[in-house]
């Protein structure tokens, strides 16, 4: 019950600020692809590499989880959304990126894993970010991959989590007031594109991963006082049961005594 106890209390600290990040993160990036989707809009998919639709033969997808358990379903739920869209995905060579030491281990075994594994929550910021994004577009880009999709736990509240799955690459063109707006492009479109494309993925993924990194520690304050509720009841129940004995032994041993007694005088 201690140990459940310091590690809810430890969660909880981590939880504040994993939860300031993310929603400080979110307007930003909503915005950023609003954006994207009214500029994307007016464009050509010729004009935009990461907007190529291809037949698709090769998906990766990625998998966000933690390092370590004790955090409930946070886990499992990411796992079993991920063999669910293999399923899914019959006839498709599907590869997959681990993020998270829980997936690894799980998901070594089907031969699935692509070579490179990343380690980011040690070290959670955006040029580890960015160093993920960067291998993601780049495999897109190459044609090693036709799809990149993301599975992850979306952050609502200490209590909940929600696995999503979102694509990643392509990026979907969206339809938004540019297709009736005129706008003026400075210095160039191209040039606009080729910055605001890379910035809104990177943004997208570190987006997903804030959101991650607060769903763990919610699920584990969570799990933790479930636990430690738990513990208390179990204590509260052994406690009773030890003072029954208790009392069970001394009854018993006045009984004696008084036989005992009884027995002399008689």
């Amino acid at each position: 019950m201690k140990i459940t106890s310091a590690m809810k209390m430890v969660s909880a600290a981590k939880l504040k600020k994993a939860q300031d990040a993310i929603q400080n993160m979110r307007p930003f990036s909503n915005k950023l692809s609003e954006i994207l989707s009214n500029v994307s809009a007016s464009l050509s998919v010729d004009e935009n590499p990461f907007a190529q639709q291809r037949e698709v033969k090769k998906v990766l997808l990625v998998l966000l989880t933690s390092n370590r358990g004790l955090c409930g379903p946070f886990n499992s739920s990411v796992i079993k959304r991920g063999y669910a869209r293999i399923e899914e995905l019959q006839g498709v060579d599907v590869e997959v990126m681990t993020i998270g030491k829980k997936a690894f281990d799980l998901y070594k075994r089907t031969g699935k894993i692509v070579e490179q594994e990343f380690e980011i929550w040690n070290s959670l910021n955006r040029a580890n970010n960015e160093v993920i994004a960067d291998t993601l577009m780049t495999g897109f880009t190459t044609g090693r991959w036709d799809r990149i999709e993301i599975i992850y736990n979306q952050f609502r509240n200490a209590a909940v989590q929600i696995v999503q799955l979102e694509q990643f690459l392509p990026i979907q063109l969206g339809e938004s007031k540019a297709a009736t707006t005129e706008y003026l492009y400075e210095p160039n479109k191209a040039q606009i594109l080729e910055d605001l494309v890379p910035i809104a993925l990177r943004t997208q993924l570190y987006k997903a991963l804030l959101d991650s990194n607060a769903s763990e520690h919610g699920a584990r304050m969570t799990a933790m006082h479930k636990a430690t509720d738990n513990a208390t009841d179990l204590r509260n129940a052994l406690k009773l049961q030890y003072n029954q004995a208790r009392q069970a032994a001394i009854t018993n041993e006045i009984l004696e005594i008084v036989s005992g007694a009884n027995a002399l005088e008689g």
